[in-house]
């Protein structure tokens, strides 16, 4: 099989173009090149495939093996190589994913794409769609009980369902520990992806995030819009200008556009290297 290994701010996943590559099992291929010691190392696959209502479709698959809905640093990646690879020729293309089609807007220097806009859609709010079960509507600063401590979470799904909770200190948490609390807690019957963030001020914003199905991973796009649209609700970002939000692999920058009611994620993307694998036999 024929891959693509690329990141975003560190968020790594193998890439195949299946305008070319047939794969059978993705979910077992997802595993096997997902493993650092005896597949390539990522934190999951992704595959590019032509699409009859966009320029391509993206499907993604965690490490554990798990599909996904979304992927905020994956599409940037996709749409990185739909150009750089030629599947397409223009600087604004669609990407149909589980979620929805997503618009994106591209940056080129010397021929290849540096930094891509997308155009993330309208965060849901509402607990049952999220879905997280609550009393209220929204989930908004509300209590939740983790491994006997109460955490305040705030609810958005940006295709995926994400938990924003406040923190004094994002870099000693234990999350090996807390990451799967979260995940497998009984109010979130999807899992949960969440983030831990600091607040610097009104406009930067520190986390690190435990994705389901990958654990902590440097960086994740939905997280980070899900982290810039909870903080306006919260009050501890200013609407009016974008936020930018610091993980570990690098910075993205999250504007919530509230009068088109829609969330915009520009950041970067990078190529790491092609190469070809060998895959067993997953029957």
């Amino acid at each position: 099989m024929k891959f693509t290994k690329m990141h975003g701010i560190g968020n790594d996943y193998v890439y195949v173009n299946c305008f070319q590559e047939t794969v059978e099992n993705p979910s077992e291929t997802a595993r096997f090149v997902s493993d650092r010691h005896f597949g390539i190392g990522s934190d999951g696959l992704i595959l590019i495939k032509p699409s009859s209502v966009a320029d391509c479709e993206m499907e993604m698959y965690n490490l554990d093996g798990s599909q996904g809905s979304m992927c905020g640093n994956g599409i940037r990646c996709v749409a990185k190589y739909a150009y750089d690879y030629g599947i397409v020729n223009k600087t604004h293309i669609t990407v149909d994913t589980k979620s929805g089609i997503k618009e994106l807007d591209l940056t080129v220097s010397d021929g290849k794409v540096s930094q891509v806009r997308v155009n993330m859609g309208t965060p849901i709010l509402a607990a049952k769609e999220i879905p997280i079960v609550s009393s209220n509507e929204q989930v908004i600063h509300q209590p939740i009980s983790v491994d006997g401590t109460d955490y305040y979470i705030t609810g958005v799904s940006m295709g995926n369902p994400h938990a924003v909770t406040y923190v004094a200190d994002v870099e000693s948490l234990d999350l090996e520990k807390l990451g799967p609390e979260f995940e497998f807690h009984p109010a979130f019957p999807d899992r949960i992806n969440t983030e831990f963030v600091k607040i610097l001020d009104s406009h930067t914003l520190q986390m690190r995030v435990w994705e389901r199905g990958s654990g902590e991973t440097l960086a994740c796009g939905t997280g980070a819009c899900a982290v810039a649209v909870a903080s306006v609700l919260n009050g501890y970002a200013d609407p009016s200008r974008p936020v930018t939000v610091k993980l570990v692999g690098g910075d993205l920058e999250i504007f919530w556009d509230q009068e088109q009611d829609t969330v915009f994620m520009t950041g970067p993307a990078a190529t790491v290297f092609d190469g070809e694998i060998r895959l067993p036999d997953f029957s």
